[in-house]
């Protein structure tokens, strides 16, 4: 089946549990997570792909890759149990959910146990230790040496991560911000937002090379070293064991001061912004087409379905199709991401990709408000046409084909290409569970290249691009229609 068939199928399935009362817990996983992964012969790994040196995006020879510490840890555990590996590259925050829910078999990101994300999972040994500073601006040396000195300051730090956990518990009345991710943090401190944020030694000193007005602080927290592990599924013996011995075999050999000496390579600066993260870009303008296309498409299918519904004289569907609108029209679009994305494996027990999921998320949302556009267009037509049309012998079919809906389409063109704009602008939300759109990739580049600004803006001309040239199309499509009036 390909990629429209499954995801027409799944929509259907996606639309029937979001208008039905469904149980928001996952299933419980009763089998070793190593017989999934044995099984399958690959091994996902959860992680957040913007926190250099322990994992981010390069370019080598016009083919993107990942590296890092992670990344080589990673590799050595699938290859030490036979199977491929698979980087699933997602936010830090929503790692757990998708390693609870199936998404991935490990979390490899990083990732300090907790005594809160030890109810949830299980981790393995520790296989790195890190040192965590208080990062500020050069300017402000003098000022903030200590952590007395941060008192009610604001200080950022990644969300769900130990930093945050330390700006709320050791400094003292701090008005601690957390973002989603470590260049969002690093920007909100170069552009004056946060006094100071809280950041491991290893990931601030590869930022530190590349945003020389940055330097750490002197202040230091009194349980600042803290042990990283990997995140397993809770009652995975096997699967623990095995991740287990191969960080035995790490410590035994050394080998994560090779693993730091390989990815400190893979930073190493090389080439142009545009020859090095031009390929990212690219790839991002041309899923964000795609799938923006996808969202409209398809969304004004289900969406003339729904409106036929809505104004019909069939009461149950006429209710059916009136709540669906209203719960989809009343809920966040990133709300509705995170129902398919997670809803899908843990209610339905479907395994299907970030893009698709994406995708359909999309087309949900859309159909709603394409609905109602669309019953709009039609109950703005004169109620004489259809009684005009109906006399000479058409049936309702063919009223509403042939006579109603021609009138109806030029009437809402405007608003779809409203719609169709909107979904390009909005498409940047999916980007959250990993779909390689133009923000996700925006994101990538600025882990890889520690310039939280420069992706931004590129990101920002790109949609400009696209929103500009599709708002001159639908007006010279509407002129055209208008020769007819």
């Amino acid at each position: 089946m390909n990629i429209l068939g499954k995801l027409f199928t799944a929509i259907f399935v996606v639309m029937i549990v979001l208008t039905t009362i469904i149980s928001p817990q996952s299933k419980a996983v009763n089998d070793d997570q190593w017989n999934k992964i044995k099984a399958r012969g690959e091994l996902r790994v959860g992680l957040s792909a913007d926190y250099a040196p322990m994992e981010f995006e390069r370019t080598v020879n016009g083919q993107r890759e990942y590296a890092g510490i992670d990344i080589e840890l990673a590799k050595k555990i699938a290859k030490d149990n036979g199977v491929k590996l698979k980087i699933v590259n997602m936010q830090f925050d929503s790692l757990l959910g998708a390693l609870k829910t199936g998404k991935v078999d490990v979390i490899i990101s990083g990732m300090t146990p907790t005594d809160e994300r030890k109810k949830e999972v299980d981790f393995s040994n520790s296989y790195m230790e890190v040192d965590q500073k208080v990062i500020i601006r050069k300017k402000d040396v003098d000022k903030f040496q200590t952590l007395d000195d941060l008192k009610g300051k604001r200080i950022g730090a990644q969300k769900q991560t130990t930093q945050e956990e330390l700006a709320r518990s050791e400094i003292q009345d701090a008005e601690v911000q957390s973002l989603t991710r470590v260049p969002e943090v690093i920007l909100s401190l170069k552009s004056n937002k946060l006094d100071a944020i809280v950041l491991d030694s290893a990931v601030g000193t590869a930022y530190l090379k590349q945003n020389k007005d940055l330097t750490f602080s002197k202040a230091t927290f009194a349980d600042s070293k803290k042990e990283t592990a990997i995140a397993v599924p809770k009652n995975s013996p096997e699967l623990l064991d095995r991740v287990n011995t191969t960080i035995k075999d790490v410590e035994k050999k050394n080998l994560i001061a090779q693993f730091e000496d390989k990815a400190a390579e893979a930073m190493k600066d090389e080439g142009s912004f545009l020859s090095k993260y031009g390929n990212f870009f690219v790839t991002g303008l041309k899923n964000t087409i795609f799938i923006s296309l996808i969202g409209v498409v398809l969304g004004a299918v289900f969406g003339a379905l729904f409106a036929l519904m809505k104004i019909g004289s069939i009461k149950p569907l006429k209710w059916l199709a009136s709540a669906y609108i209203e719960f989809i029209r009343g809920t966040p679009l990133l709300v509705q991401v995170f129902l398919v994305y997670f809803g899908t494996t843990a209610v339905l027990g479907l395994d299907i990709s970030a893009f698709i999921c994406g995708a359909i998320a999309l087309v949900i949302n859309c159909s709603a408000y394409i609905a109602e556009i669309i019953r709009a267009g039609i109950n703005a037509v004169d109620k004489g046409q259809m009684e005009a049309a109906r006399s000479l012998g058409l049936n309702y079919a063919q009223t509403m084909k042939s006579v109603i809906m021609p009138q109806a389409i030029k009437n809402i063109l405007p608003a779809l290409g409203n719609e169709f704009v909107t979904v390009i602008k909005e498409s940047s939300i999916i980007s959250v569970i990993g779909v390689s759109e133009i923000m996700f990739n925006a994101q990538v580049v600025q882990g890889a290249s520690f310039d939280p600004f420069t992706p931004l803006l590129v990101a920002a001309i790109l949609y400009f691009i696209l929103t500009f040239t599709l708002s001159r199309l639908m007006n010279v499509f509407e002129g055209r229609l208008k020769v007819s009036d």
